[in-house]
């Protein structure tokens, strides 16, 4: 794949310019994955505060995933032919006036506004910051590249997540989003200081980017991220309250629980790059097979603090499955780049959004707080049904050669 298809930034393969890069934009991703994941060990302090149910509270993490939705294809199709270090700049920025308006809502609506807002970039800066990485990356290494990139999200629920679920329980859970707001702020220096500056991409048109929707591998590629990771989030939207209600954990430990989460996702994501630079789509179904696994344990094994954490570091490791989703939407997009890259980021929330509600379907029927790693498990095997899918149109026209 050509440089100028990748990414228009300049190659630096060697030397501090490439790591500081890379730095630059794993803060970046330090910033919404503390964001994004922060909220779901406060729910219950923002419930408290607007005078609604728990579940109802999740419709602000459901509103963020929207945004991000709504967000990354929109905004990938404008800026496709922009210089990606200006698109990062204001992506950035825009997310910091989300997470700050975030902090002073003074009513549930306008948080859920809030909320939106601050989804918006969401997608996008992971598309365009992956795109950058992976240009700077030799061939056979781009999956390893990407996870660095996101190493900046998996650390932020093992330190990001923990830290500001610990600010929100002791000052409330608006100090969190100022802090969200003020890691983005110090994103956007970083980028300005240390990306490299690129030309635009005149070539690029809305019209080319739309045409990854015409790709039938690209909306299972897709498929497989929205439904697939679904799970992930049925569990940990509502961790919270099936720690405390069913482990037995207090709630002055949730945010170490929290931080075994975020261990959990490094590993995945350390051994699902290099996995996805050995074999692509056997990394894929395998992690797939994983998260299948972590949820039935969930459901079957959270009665005791210590079990929690083992199943907890477990349905993190499932992150392994994005590095390799990621760069296989690169394989298969063709021209249309920036938006297949933005899209598998609308895709992982749209399984935050399914995740989110029928997790609270789940509970509000009455079927118990661990009731979520059998709704996770149902969507990891509608996952597995949409990758063989995938795999098996692939490989159709080798069997028709042999056939013939």
């Amino acid at each position: 794949m050509s440089d100028d298809v990748v990414s228009p930034i300049p190659v630096a393969r060697q030397g501090s310019g490439m790591s500081l890069a890379e730095l630059a934009l794993a803060v970046g991703g330090f910033g919404i994955g503390t964001g994004e994941f922060a909220i779901m060990g406060l729910l219950p302090q923002v419930a408290g505060d607007f005078s609604v149910t728990v579940p109802s509270a999740g419709s602000v993490i459901s509103a963020y995933a929207i945004g991000v939705v709504v967000g990354a294809p929109l905004i990938a199709v404008l800026a496709a032919r922009f210089s990606r270090r200006n698109v990062l700049l204001v992506l950035m920025a825009l997310f910091a006036l989300g997470n700050l308006a975030s902090a002073l809502a003074d009513s549930f609506g306008l948080l859920i506004l809030a909320r939106f807002l601050a989804g918006l970039p969401h997608g996008a800066y992971f598309g365009v910051a992956a795109l950058v990485a992976a240009g700077m990356a030799a061939p056979n290494q781009r999956a390893r590249a990407i996870g660095r990139v996101m190493m900046g999200l998996t650390v932020a629920t093992l330190v990001g997540t923990p830290l500001a679920a610990w600010f929100g329980q002791a000052l409330g859970w608006r100090a969190a989003f100022g802090i969200v707001g003020a890691i983005s702020l110090l994103t956007v220096a970083l980028t300005w200081l240390y990306v490299p500056k690129d030309k635009p991409n005149h070539a690029a048109t809305p019209l080319k980017e739309l045409g990854a929707l015409g790709k039938s591998q690209v909306w299972l590629t897709l498929g497989i991220c929205a439904v697939g990771c679904g799970g992930m989030f049925t569990v940990f939207t509502y961790i919270t309250p099936a720690l405390t209600e069913v482990a037995g954990v207090s709630l002055s430990a949730v945010p170490i629980m929290l931080s075994v989460f975020g261990a959990g996702m490094i590993l995945g994501n350390i051994v699902g790059s290099r996995l996805a630079d050995w074999a692509l789509l056997p990394a894929i179904g395998l992690a797939l097979g994983f998260n299948l696994l972590a949820y039935i344990l969930f459901y079957f094994t959270m009665g005791s603090p210590l079990m929690a954490a083992i199943n907890i570091f477990l349905i993190g490791g499932g992150f392994a499955v994005v590095p390799g989703v990621q760069t296989r939407l690169m394989d298969v997009a063709g021209e249309a780049q920036t938006l297949a890259a933005a899209l598998s980021h609308s895709a992982f929330n749209i399984a935050n959004a399914i995740g989110a509600w029928l997790g609270g379907v789940a509970i509000a029927a009455g079927y118990g707080w661990t009731s979520t790693g059998l709704v996770g498990a149902m969507l990891a095997v509608a996952g597995f049904g949409i990758f063989f899918t995938s795999v098996f149109l692939e490989n159709a026209p080798a069997r028709r050669s042999l056939k013939s």
